[in-house]
């Protein structure tokens, strides 16, 4: 629950890290160059929430240029 997990923040603030206070694994991550958006760690889901996904590869050397580049999870983000 959510008194098992912390969220770690740094400069703008806007790129939130969910941590589980426990063992320290990133749980959910709320992108700084999408904050509509939500990353969530696979071993977080329950078994069959995911039942297709698309890869789509990127230069994660520059974020900020892929994410205009390759709008697709953008898009599929709330704003």
């Amino acid at each position: 629950g959510a008194e098992s997990i912390t969220t770690y923040t740094f400069n703008t603030h806007k790129a939130q890290h969910t941590f589980c206070k426990r063992c320290g694994v990133q749980s959910f991550y709320t992108p700084r160059s999408n904050p509509g958006g939500f990353g969530i760690a696979p071993h977080c889901l329950d078994e069959g929430t995911v039942r297709s996904m698309v890869i789509e590869e990127f230069n994660g050397s520059d974020w900020e240029k892929a994410m205009k580049e390759h709008k697709t999870i953008k898009n599929m983000s709330k704003e």
